[in-house]
């Protein structure tokens, strides 16, 4: 079998792991499609990778913010013009549909096409000064080196909320794909490279968390780190990273509640559960794994519900017709399966799927079954535990204020959603709601480039993505110009 080996990219040359190691990088709904073969890297490629982004920074921040944004602008035309080829790599790696795939690059083009028009907005502030003849004023400064962390689930689209705010703000960066998705990143950085962007102000360093990861972690010449995953992680990434005391943006886990009230449009709502719950097979941290179901409409929204599951189809996502593709790999059906187990355990009860998918084209890959739980309560683990998978819990409830006790009872704090017509409680859970986001008749699912992308709670640690991340990216400098021709001493010379 023949497939492609790529490099980590470093300094401007592709160049293999120190060590020679490779991970092949499988199609999780076909094995036997190995989309390449890509380094192992470990502590001394990330030297290398950091020492050159050092180097690059010296000429990076120097570059006009506006000149910057430039090649940003041409990386959106670029990708527009290769989206459809993106869009069927990242599927081969990742598993989600075409459909999906094709979004997750509109993402990065959307995102390449705002952050531009921000090398023109990195405002800063003027002020009075208490002093006379003295200017006081503060601007934005890079950071320096960046270390990005980045997940399989959207591999083209998360790494362009770090990349682009990190490289316009006037950063340089070591990425560090996650090892199931690389080669989406890959075609990112590329089409930075092709769009002009300088050897070494981006590089990447393919490989594990244990071997690459904390390596760029404990860096001492990384000024910050920017990780989405799982809590877990994150939370080891920020105790790894104090000791060296960098700033870290964590987005990671999710466990988001569909409310469905009474007066719900129920055909919409239904809609938005099963994209919210279906979608990218679950495996999103803003994926919907609880709706919440108000007992007047629970049982007919539950026959439904579980009627529309039942005939999604399940399959390889280079069919346009397949809406719903495998698992990442193994180890997530191992983590569904898990789940399956616990909830049976506790009582809930299934209502469809409930395992892999194993019979015919479906052996060679990693497919599970869309599965629905109803007779959830909160206190299980099944409604209070991330699953990452196309696991599905049903929950009812009496009251409006109810089901705003069950959503807020979990340790996350990322996505909601409320179906309701009624204005005043539509209002009153964007206000009561415990999370980063909120959706009014729409689902859990959907955020845009524009607005600030993140939780509360065990899913993040307060920065934000999307129009938060350049104050991530940069620092504040106050700036004070005495133009007296003479000492000036603030607090004392002003004090009466």
């Amino acid at each position: 079998m023949t497939y492609p080996t790529y490099h980590n990219l470093i300094g401007g040359e592709w160049l293999p792991a120190a060590s020679g190691k490779t991970i092949l990088n499988v199609n999780p709904a076909d094995h036997d499609d190995i989309v390449g073969a890509f380094p192992s890297s470990d502590a001394e490629d990330v030297n290398a990778a950091v020492a050159a982004a050092k180097k690059a920074f010296a000429t990076w921040r120097l570059v006009p913010a506006p000149k910057r944004a430039e090649i940003l602008l041409r990386v959106g035309i670029l990708l527009q013009q290769r989206k459809e080829q993106y869009a069927r790599d990242m599927t081969r790696e990742m598993g989600k549909v075409l459909a999906e795939t094709r979004g997750d690059v509109q993402e990065a083009i959307d995102e390449a096409f705002y952050v531009a028009g921000e090398g023109r907005r990195l405002f800063g502030q003027t002020t009075p000064s208490e002093l006379q003849n003295k200017f006081a004023m503060s601007i934005r400064m890079p950071v320096g080196v960046v270390g990005l962390i980045t997940p399989w689930n959207f591999p083209m689209a998360i790494p362009s909320w770090k990349l682009f705010p990190a490289l316009v703000s006037g950063n340089t960066c070591v990425i560090k794909p996650a090892t199931d998705t690389p080669i989406s990143v890959y075609n990112l950085v590329q089409t930075l490279v092709d769009a002009g962007l300088p050897p070494g102000v981006v590089n990447i360093v393919s490989g594990s968390g244990s071997g690459a990861g904390n390596a760029l972690v404990e860096h001492p010449d990384v000024r910050a780190i920017s990780f989405t995953g799982s809590s877990e992680v994150g939370s080891h990434v920020a105790q790894r990273a104090a000791a060296t005391f960098k700033p870290v943006s964590l987005e990671m886990g999710g466990k988001n509640a569909q409310i469905v009230l009474d007066d719900a449009n129920l055909e919409l709502a239904l809609d938005g559960a099963l994209w919210g719950s279906f979608g990218t097979t679950g495996q999103r941290c803003t994926a919907t794994s609880r709706i919440l179901l108000q007992k007047g409409i629970a049982a007919k929204f539950t026959e439904r519900f579980v009627q529309r599951a039942e005939v999604l189809k399940v399959g390889n996502g280079l069919d346009e017709s397949i809406e719903v593709g495998p698992q990442v790999n193994a180890g997530q059906i191992e983590t569904s399966n898990k789940y399956v187990e616990i909830a049976l355990a506790e009582g809930a009860k299934l209502l469809l799927g409930g395992g892999p998918l194993t019979d015919g084209d479906y052996a060679k890959g990693t497919f599970f079954a869309p599965t629905i739980f109803s007779g959830v309560t909160p206190a299980m683990r099944i409604a209070r535990e991330e699953v990452f998978g196309p696991v599905i819990s049903l929950l009812e409830f009496d009251t409006f204020e109810q089901a705003i006790e069950i959503a807020n009872s979990i340790d996350y704090g990322l996505s909601t959603a409320l179906y309701t017509k009624d204005v005043n409680r539509a209002f009153a859970a964007i206000r009561d709601l415990e999370a980063g986001i909120t959706y009014i008749n729409a689902p859990t699912i959907g955020a845009e480039v524009h607005l600030p992308f993140g939780g509360v709670k065990h899913t993040g640690n307060g920065h934000r993505e999307g129009n938060g991340a350049i104050d991530f990216f940069t620092t504040w400098k106050a700036v004070y110009v005495d133009y007296s021709d003479k000492l000036q001493r603030a607090q004392i010379d002003n004090a009466e």
